[in-house]
């Protein structure tokens, strides 16, 4: 029944896929997920982690995915030190002593759970013309390991959607 829908609504059903919950999985079994993958400007994606190495801090944001072995960067948002804009997050169970407070904690087992406001542009870059990623790296105490890092591609659309 699902294909032949699909055979009739071909548009309708490639917006529905690429609009669904996404996740991918690291090279130790940590998961990531995120509520949606077609967004529009100021879009909220829930964020979700699990299985993560507890004592490696991480960063969770939305950025410019970069070309292979380099950090995600430019990203929105930056270090959110007042909570209020929600488009980048440090996650770490044992920061540095300024990061008590600013690092969030991950919840037993690794796992961690956020919203991110998602911004068509980073800086001077349009990521309706840039691939751009909800993203995670380990944080500046481990700032040169890469296999840390993971990418949840976004797309942005013209329509907006739920």
């Amino acid at each position: 029944m699902a294909v032949v829908i699909c055979v009739f609504l071909l548009f309708s059903c490639a917006e529905a896929h690429a609009s669904s919950r996404k996740s991918i999985s690291g090279p130790a079994g940590q998961v990531l997920a995120a509520s949606k993958t077609l967004v529009t400007n100021g879009a909220r994606v829930k964020v979700t982690g699990e299985n993560f190495d507890e004592t490696v801090g991480i960063y969770l944001g939305f950025c410019v995915v970069p070309k292979k072995g380099s950090a995600p960067t430019p990203c929105g948002g930056g270090i959110n030190k007042s909570g209020i804009a929600n488009a980048s997050y440090w996650i770490s169970s044992n920061p540095p002593p300024y990061g008590v407070g600013l690092a969030l904690p991950f919840i037993a087992g690794g796992r961690f759970q956020a919203t991110l406001t998602i911004l068509r542009k980073i800086g001077k870059f349009d990521c309706a013309k840039v691939k751009c990623a909800i993203t995670v790296r380990a944080d500046h105490t481990r700032s040169d390991d890469r296999s840390f890092d993971l990418f949840i591609p976004m797309n942005f659309s013209k329509t907006p959607t739920k």
